[in-house]
């Protein structure tokens, strides 16, 4: 019996060991790709997913509610004073091209 085919974007967890999502599947090579909350890349080998699989070791997991974790992203409760992006243009001075 073999193992469910992993799903790309779908999340999972192998027992004792963090929440991971599938980015990528390779037939040809028999390899999965995996990151990890934090970023952190990683590869199974599809012998030791089915393996895994079948004795219950790997299961389907929810996609984690902050998907910050492995983007830096700064909060916008900095209070930073700097001003905005787009600033008022009028005070420019404007010119004829010639």
């Amino acid at each position: 019996m073999r193992a469910p085919q992993p799903a790309i974007g779908q999340w999972y967890r192998i027992s004792g060991e963090k929440e991971f999502e599938v980015v990528a599947v390779d037939d040809d090579e028999g390899t999965i790709e995996i990151q990890y909350f934090d970023g952190t890349l990683g590869e199974l080998d599809r012998e030791d997913w089915d393996s895994h699989w079948l004795e219950g070791q790997i299961a389907a997991a929810a996609a984690p509610e902050d998907w910050t974790g492995s983007v830096d992203v700064e909060s916008g409760d900095d209070n930073n004073d700097s001003p905005p992006a787009n600033p008022d243009l009028s005070s420019i001075e404007q010119r004829e091209l010639p």
